[in-house]
């Protein structure tokens, strides 16, 4: 246990537990959208705690298997015109393709526009089991980030296992504010939407080359967009705000059209 509490081991927990919870964002993001098309608030909460719930447990037991999983790095599972794949790579371009896919359709149902008939409204929902199977999909593509970053910043499984919980209970504990901030704001849900476009985009560049993507820093880029995008959002939405609360009643003055100014000079 000393070698827990030693000042090198508390600054690495906190720091992993930072790194994990601004990683997890994307996460959140695509879990609160998902949440919304959940029809009642007790099916929302349930999803919420079952994605917490299998999240700790799926991130501890990768946890558990890191050095496993270090050794499958590199050996290919198949191959595709001399190119191999890995079990990491796999993963990461199902779910990235996955992640692009549901974002795209999201943003196709957004642009179609609500219908005023309450039969089809109905139909844009989805079922509890359906919600909590996509979920439990993204969470895990999100989960091999997560394993990744922690094996890079801690050098003990307890550390690892213990900022991970704290972190998944954060984004458990905010993820309904973000939620319903997000369902408020549809333009806000359309920039997170591309925001996870862009995400699935560079899992399926990580799968297909992994240290190519780590070279680029493709999501120091992303994540640097989306927060830059996100405050001129931001600002954008306080301006509305004002401009909605100071709005001034102004009477205009009846403008003639040019028949109705033509007549009137020949009648005088």
């Amino acid at each position: 246990m000393e070698h827990l509490l030693t000042s090198e081991s508390i600054i690495s927990f906190l720091i992993l537990v930072v790194l994990e919870v601004v990683l997890g964002i994307d996460n959140v993001i695509f879990v609160s959208i998902i949440l919304n098309r959940l029809e009642k608030i007790k099916d929302q909460k349930r999803a919420r705690r079952i994605w917490m719930i299998t999240g700790i447990i799926s991130r501890s037991l990768l946890l558990l298997a890191l050095s496993w999983l270090l050794t499958q790095k590199g050996k290919a599972v198949f191959t595709v015109m001399g190119k191999g794949f890995d079990l990491a790579s796999i993963v990461m371009l199902a779910g990235g393709i996955f992640l692009i896919y549901k974002s795209v359709m999201e943003i196709h149902h957004k642009l179609e526009g609500e219908d005023p008939n309450a039969a089809k409204q109905k139909n844009n929902k989805i079922s509890l089991g359906n919600a909590i199977g996509q979920i439990m999909l993204i969470d895990a593509v999100f989960s091999f980030d997560s394993i990744i970053t922690a094996g890079g910043t801690a050098k003990h499984v307890e550390i690892m296992i213990a900022a991970v919980v704290i972190a998944m209970v954060v984004m458990f504990l905010f993820s309904p504010a973000i939620s319903a901030f997000i369902h408020k704001h549809p333009t806000l849900k359309m920039l997170a939407l591309s925001f996870l476009v862009m995400i699935g985009l560079s899992l399926i560049i990580e799968g297909w080359d992994s240290e190519a993507a780590h070279q680029l820093h493709l999501k120091n880029y992303i994540y640097f967009g989306m927060a830059f995008s996100f405050v001129v959002e931001m600002l954008n939405m306080l301006m509305r705000k004002r401009m909605a609360t100071n709005r001034v009643v102004q009477l205009n003055e009846p403008v003639l059209k040019d028949e109705d100014q033509k007549n009137s000079g020949q009648a005088k």
